[in-house]
């Protein structure tokens, strides 16, 4: 027997499985055909997007504008025969469709001859997002109700004398039926669809803005995404696993910045007990009046009551956060637990040795005996919040979707994806966290015991004994000082509420953040994750790039892309723009950077994109195909066993149907 023949012998067992998929010769052979043709498609295009932090209109726009490739498209097709002004109408058509067909029905007399020629264009731009794809992909990414049709109308050659009055008869027939405004959405929903093949977030659409749950909504939509978790995911991630620290985190950002629209319209879980216990407990509350109140809508109570609820839950925040540093002295926290240092009596805080004059020294539940313990009302209200957190539905599918499609970081097709950073020490070593257990981890290692212990956080029953350490773990990994989500010292919440003094503010960043400015470093980090530095890069959220500062997002020599350019608008002055796409299609890589949005209803009514300025930045010599990206590997492997089943199959080693 030859050595061929022993290793289908070994193998046999697995062939028989294969062999109910693919039962015959033909079906093998029909399979490798196709899947080699696949391999030699071009690249989908991928999209890189970090840091929505809840701008949820902003976001839903670039979904359907694919961050300005859909404009592209209509521009190649119709440049030379639609006016500029009319191209900027039609584009928006295909974003909103529904939307402007009204418009366009107070507007038009004859509608058969509008649905005709806008079906017509319509599947022009369609034809040319269609065309890196299989025909079989694209007919199964079509809408169930009209798939026949649109496949028919996609790929019919309307020069073809034969096939003209085919054609023609399929656009008069759907107006006809009145099925047009059907087909035409349908066509723009698959254009959407088509342009962006896989998208992926790395990191924050919570907080600071106003509707994460949406952009969860639209997330959980999506045909192709994957989130690497930012720190104000993991944060939220926490407070759904029922950890008390990060809901009260949680709950002191959505004051901050008066977002509580998420937390009680977004997330069903009522605030009312909350709002008495503050009213109850607490006097004035200036220092923590929220952020720009003049800007939100949704005020649920006044501003001098959603003061004192602010400062209420901070002080749960700083015990409950002082109970997790106490419980683990390997986070090496001790210096945070400032709570502890109030001298009510002589009105300061000691931080570092030095006693500084506290802004505000009203702590009715304060017990200096034991600072962090909370007081029997601050128990019994947080164990109501708790019980709302974990009970609210739409929260947990959420944060289910966050578990079930996100990670820590990510490698695919040579790009290393992750929020923060990759821990550091000042001379560019892998800096190491060691666990309770004694146990020490490091790089790549360390990512990956974050990612395990993240999980089991969410996942353990209550009955395991760990369980509750690794909840605590969530909320270190949201500001912990060894974080790869964080990347701080320290979280300075408690100086900026209580001291006067901005020195005490500055949040020292890790070295990683130093060292990225360097080739060698970047590449030592892309080894590390097994990835070869002269081909691959990371791509980075976390910190915004101050454009407006002339700071570049690509950083080493272009080993380095960071993708935070502020989607969040409290982050517009600093960067100067309002976020970046970051496109990897079968041509290269380019980043994208967004101005200002005016709003879905200025964008329908105006025409108004969001503006783009473009940067290419790495192009390639060959144009990328299927074959060169990790899905070409995939689908080699799976051609490879086929041509065991069919050389099984043809030495009678298995017997076809």
């Amino acid at each position: 027997m030859s050595l061929e023949n022993e290793e289908l012998r070994r193998q046999e067992d697995y062939l028989k499985l294969l062999a109910q998929q693919y039962p015959d010769i033909s079906s093998v052979c029909t399979e490798i055909i196709n899947l080699n043709a696949i391999r030699n498609l071009p690249k989908g295009t991928e999209h890189f997007m970090s840091d929505l932090h809840g701008e949820d209109e902003a976001f839903r726009h670039i979904l359907n504008n694919g961050s300005g490739v859909i404009r592209e498209k209509v521009d190649m097709v119709f440049a030379h025969s639609m006016p500029e002004k009319e191209r900027a109408w039609f584009a928006t058509l295909i974003y909103y469709p529904k939307e402007k067909m009204e418009e366009i029905k107070r507007d038009t007399v004859n509608m058969d001859d509008w649905y005709s020629i806008t079906l017509y264009r319509l599947v022009e731009v369609c034809k040319l997002v269609a065309s890196k794809y299989t025909r079989s992909k694209v007919r199964k990414a079509m809408p169930e109700a009209f798939g026949y049709i649109l496949d028919e109308l996609l790929h019919t050659n309307y020069d073809e004398e034969n096939k003209q009055s085919y054609y023609q008869h399929i656009i008069s027939t759907i107006i006809d039926i009145n099925r047009a405004e059907e087909v035409i959405e349908c066509l723009c929903s698959l254009i959407k669809r088509l342009a962006v093949d896989c998208l992926h977030i790395v990191g924050d659409i919570y907080d600071r803005g106003e509707r994460a749950d949406n952009i969860l909504d639209l997330l959980i939509d999506h045909h192709c995404v994957d989130i690497q978790w930012g720190n104000h995911d993991i944060l939220w991630m926490g407070a759904a696993a029922g950890n008390e620290a990060c809901i009260a985190c949680v709950l002191n950002l959505a004051l901050q910045y008066n977002t509580l629209d998420i937390v009680e319209n977004g997330y069903g879980i009522s605030l009312r007990d909350m709002i008495s216990f503050a009213q109850e407990t607490y006097k004035d509350c200036t220092w923590f009046m929220p952020r720009n109140p003049d800007d939100k809508d949704y005020l649920p109570t006044s501003m001098d009551t959603l003061s004192k609820v602010h400062k209420a839950i901070a002080i749960m925040q700083f015990k409950l956060e002082g109970q997790i540093i106490r419980r683990h002295p390997e986070y090496g926290m001790d210096d945070r637990l400032l709570l502890g240092n109030v001298d009510c009596d002589k009105r300061t805080v000691t931080i570092g040795g030095i006693a500084y004059p506290l802004n505000d020294c009203h702590f009715p539940t304060l017990d200096a005996a034991d600072p962090y313990a909370l007081s029997v009302a601050e128990r019994e209200l947080m164990a109501t919040l708790r019980r709302a957190f974990l009970g609210s539905e739409r929260l947990q599918k959420h944060v289910g979707f966050l578990y079930s499609h996100g990670s820590m970081y990510l490698k695919i097709n040579q790009n290393l994806l992750f929020h923060g950073c990759i821990p550091m020490d000042e001379d560019g070593n892998f800096r190491v966290f060691t666990a309770a257990d004694g146990r020490s981890y490091s790089g790549r290692a360390y990512m990956d015991y974050a990612d395990k212990t993240a999980r089991r956080a969410y996942y353990a029953t209550a009955e395991n004994p760990l369980k509750q350490e690794y909840v605590d773990f969530l909320w270190y990994l949201w500001c912990g000082r060894n974080s790869p989500l964080f990347g701080r010292d320290k979280i300075s919440t408690f100086e900026r509420y209580f001291v006067a003094e901005p020195a005490l503010w500055k949040e020292e960043k890790d070295p990683y953040y130093r060292h990225i400015q360097h080739a060698d470093l970047c590449d030592k980090i892309l080894r590390e994750f097994g990835l070869e530095p002269s081909s691959s890069h990371i791509i980075n959220g976390h910190v915004p790039v101050k454009a407006i500062q002339g700071e570049s997002p690509i950083k080493a020599d272009g080993r380095l892309i960071v993708i935070d350019g502020g989607f969040c608008k409290a982050y517009h002055a600093t960067t100067g723009i309002a976020g970046y796409t970051l496109i990897y299609s079968s041509h290269g890589l380019r980043l994208i950077a967004h101005e200002s949005f005016g709003g879905i209803q200025s964008a329908i009514q105006e025409n108004k994109d969001i503006l783009t300025t473009t940067t290419i930045f790495e192009t390639t010599r060959h144009r990328l195909m299927v074959k060169d990206m990790d899905k070409g590997a995939e689908i080699q492997e799976k051609i490879d066993r086929l041509k065991m089943l069919l050389r099984a199959y043809r030495v009678g080693i298995i017997s076809p149907k």
